[in-house]
C-alpha cells in the first residue's frame, strides 16, 4: 500500500455530502468539513509568523473543532498540538513551551488553566471565537508523507511527556491499512471516544474514518455507560479503544439486549484477554487488540489463533534481545503447571532490528532519539518472552524490571495472575527496596470488597504458573489506581510511595503464602478517592453535563 497523506485523504471528501461528523445533536457532512478546513487553513495562514515553528495548541475535549483543525493544520502546512486538559500549572506550561507553539486555542472551560502561566508571551485564544473565518478556495500547500502535521505527548508514566513527531504519513497510513483490513467503507460509522490529544484516536479512530468515507461519531469524553446508548444514536459499526475503557464497559451492569446494536468490530490496545473475550460475546462483535505506542516503530496485532494472554505474533524485524548482551532470547521454557523456568534468559526488550519504523523522533529531545534508536535499531523500553510457538507475551516495561533475590522478574505476568481472581478487578506490581539489597514485590490491588488477606492467600497457593519470587510481598488496597488521562497507571507514584502510605497493606512473612494485615489506613490519598480535576474518565456513570460545542457553526 502506498503512503498517503492526511491531505489527500480530506481532499477525497471534498465533494462528499454524506454524514462525515456527528456530534452529540450536530452532524455536518464531509463536505462541509473539507470547507471548514479549508477557511480554518487560511486564518492559520494569515496568523502564523513564518519566521518561527508553524505550531497550534489545542486544549480542548472531543469537539468538532478538534477535527477541523486538524484539517485546517494539513492544509495550511501547520503542527497541530494535542495539549493534555488534566495537565496543570507548570507542568501545562512546560508542554505549551516545548512544543513551540505560537498560539493555544483553548475551550472556555479550560482557559483559565492557562491564565498566569509563564508560556513565554504564547498568544491564548478562544477556540470558539478565534478568529471567524472568511471564504477561502481548498487550495493546501503541498504535502509529503513526511511532513510533520501533529505533535502527541506520550503518557509520562516513567517522567516528563515527550513530544512525539507525528507526520502526515504516520496518521494516514494506518487510517488507510486499518480501513483497508477491516472492510470499512462509507456505509460505516466510527466512534471516537478516547481522547484525540492522544495517538490512539487519531490514528485509530478519526484517521480510519477519514480513509474509509466513513462517518465519524465524537465523545466528548468517555463514558462507560454512555457507550452502547452512543452506538445505538451514532449507529456506530466500529469503535477504537485502550484496555482500561474497554474494562470500564465490560463492568457496566448487563442487559438482555446488550447484542442489539450495530457494532461490528472494535479495534486498540492493552486489552485484558477476559475483557477482549467477554466484550466481543457480550456486544456481538469482533474485538481485535494491538501492540503498539504513540512512537510507533513496532506494530503488531492478535489474530485468531492468538493464545490468551498473547500479544501475537510479531513481524519477522521485531526480535526480543536480551536488554544486557543485545543477543536474540531463546523461546520461554514452561514447566508442567506453566511457571517460566528461563525468565532470565527468555525476557527480553522488543526492538524493530529493521531500523525505525514509523517513528520519527521526539521533538526537542536529542537525548531521548538517542535512546530509542540505537545502533540502527528502534527500542520499545517493553519486555516481553516468546513461546516455542513465537507468539509474544508482554513483560512489563525495562523501568518495571524487579531484581528479587538475584533474579529478574517482569511485573506483568504477575499481574495477569492476580487478575484471574474474581475479587480483583484492577492491579499493579511494582518494586520497593529489599531490606539487604535489591527488591521486593508489592502489588496495589482494587478489589469488589469480598476479598481478604487469607482468602487472598489460598488464591496465589494455587495458582501453579506463580513462581515463589513472583509471590507480592506486600499488598496495598486502593479504591483505584492512579493513572494518567489515557488510562495508563502511575507506577512511579505507587512505588514512591511504597509501604509509607495510608491504605490497608497485606504482608507475609518468610516462605509461606499467608497474608496479615499489616496496618489500617487512617485516610485515603486524594487520588484514591477522586479523579483529578478534568480528568477523562468515567467507568461508574454518565458524565456530568457538559457545555456543548464548539461545532463548527461556532467556528464560522
Amino acid at each position: 500500500m502506498s503512503v498517503p497523506t492526511v491531505t489527500e485523504l480530506l481532499l477525497a471528501r471534498a465533494g462528499d455530502e454524506r454524514p462525515g461528523l456527528r456530534f452529540e445533536d450536530e452532524t455536518y457532512s464531509w463536505a462541509e468539513h473539507v470547507r471548514a478546513s479549508a477557511r480554518h487553513a487560511a486564518s492559520l495562514r494569515a496568523t502564523l509568523r513564518p519566521d518561527e515553528p508553524p505550531h497550534v495548541g489545542i486544549l480542548a475535549d472531543n469537539v468538532p473543532a478538534f477535527s477541523v483543525l486538524l484539517g485546517a493544520c494539513a492544509f495550511a502546512g501547520a503542527v497541530l498540538v494535542g495539549l493534555n486538559p488534566t495537565r496543570r500549572g507548570a507542568a501545562l506550561a512546560r508542554d505549551v513551551r516545548l512544543a513551540d507553539c505560537q498560539v493555544v486555542l483553548a475551550e472556555r472551560k479550560y482557559r483559565p488553566l492557562l491564565e498566569g502561566l509563564d508560556l513565554g508571551g504564547i498568544a491564548v485564544r478562544d477556540l470558539a471565537s478565534w478568529p471567524p473565518p472568511a471564504d477561502d478556495p481548498i487550495e493546501p500547500v503541498p504535502a509529503s508523507a513526511d511532513d510533520l502535521l501533529m505533535l502527541i505527548f506520550t503518557s509520562g508514566t516513567s517522567g516528563d511527556p515527550k513530544a512525539v513527531r507525528c507526520t502526515h504519513g504516520k496518521i494516514a497510513f494506518p487510517g488507510a491499512m486499518l480501513a483497508q483490513r477491516f472492510g470499512l467503507s462509507t456505509s460505516d460509522t466510527v466512534y471516537v471516544t478516547m481522547p484525540m490529544f492522544h495517538s490512539n484516536a487519531v490514528m485509530a479512530g478519526w484517521a480510519v474514518g477519514l480513509a474509509a468515507g466513513a462517518g465519524i461519531a465524537l465523545r466528548r469524553r468517555f463514558s462507560a455507560s454512555g457507550f452502547l446508548p452512543d452506538v445505538r444514536k451514532f449507529g456506530a459499526t466500529y469503535a477504537n479503544y485502550v484496555g482500561k475503557p474497554l474494562s470500564y464497559v465490560v463492568a457496566t451492569p448487563p442487559r438482555p439486549d446488550d447484542a442489539d446494536n450495530p457494532l461490528r468490530l472494535v479495534y486498540g490496545n492493552e486489552g485484558a484477554s477476559a475483557d477482549l473475550a467477554a466484550f466481543g460475546k457480550r456486544f456481538g462483535c469482533k474485538v481485535v487488540d494491538a501492540f503498539g505506542s504513540t512512537e510507533g516503530g513496532v506494530g503488531f496485532a492478535r489474530t485468531d489463533d492468538t493464545p490468551p494472554g498473547s500479544l501475537g505474533r510479531p513481524a519477522e524485524d521485531v526480535a526480543i534481545l536480551h536488554p544486557h548482551t543485545g543477543r536474540p532470547c531463546p523461546p520461554a521454557a514452561f514447566d508442567a503447571g506453566g511457571h517460566l523456568l528461563n525468565a532470565e534468559e527468555a525476557v527480553g526488550e522488543l526492538v524493530n532490528t529493521a531500523g525505525a519504523g514509523w517513528f520519527a523522533g521526539y521533538y526537542r529531545d536529542p537525548a531521548a532519539d538517542a535512546e530509542r534508536l540505537r545502533d540502527g535499531r528502534f527500542h520499545t523500553g517493553d519486555l516481553a518472552y516468546a513461546d516455542a510457538e513465537g507468539f509474544c507475551y508482554f513483560a512489563g516495561r525495562l523501568g518495571d524490571w524487579l531484581r528479587v533475590d538475584g533474579e529478574n522478574l517482569g511485573t506483568a505476568p504477575i499481574e495477569r495472575i492476580l487478575l484471574r481472581h474474581p475479587a480483583i478487578t484492577d492491579t499493579a506490581v511494582y518494586a520497593v527496596p529489599d531490606p539487604v539489597t535489591g527488591d521486593q514485590v508489592m502489588a496495589a490491588i482494587v478489589t469488589d470488597g469480598t476479598l481478604d488477606p487469607a482468602d487472598f492467600g489460598r488464591f496465589l497457593a494455587g495458582q501453579t504458573d506463580l513462581g515463589p519470587k513472583q509471590v507480592p510481598r506486600y499488598v496495598r488496597t486502593v479504591r483505584e489506581l492512579p493513572r494518567t488521562s489515557t488510562f495508563k497507571v502511575v507506577k512511579r507514584r505507587l512505588s514512591a510511595e511504597g509501604l509509607d502510605c495510608p491504605d490497608v497493606i497485606w504482608e507475609r512473612a518468610g516462605q509461606d503464602i499467608a497474608y496479615t494485615v499489616r496496618e489500617a489506613g487512617l485516610r485515603r490519598p486524594e487520588w484514591s478517592s477522586r479523579p483529578s480535576p478534568g480528568a477523562v474518565r468515567d467507568h461508574d456513570g454518565p458524565l456530568p453535563p457538559t457545555p456543548s460545542g464548539p461545532g463548527l457553526e461556532a467556528l464560522r
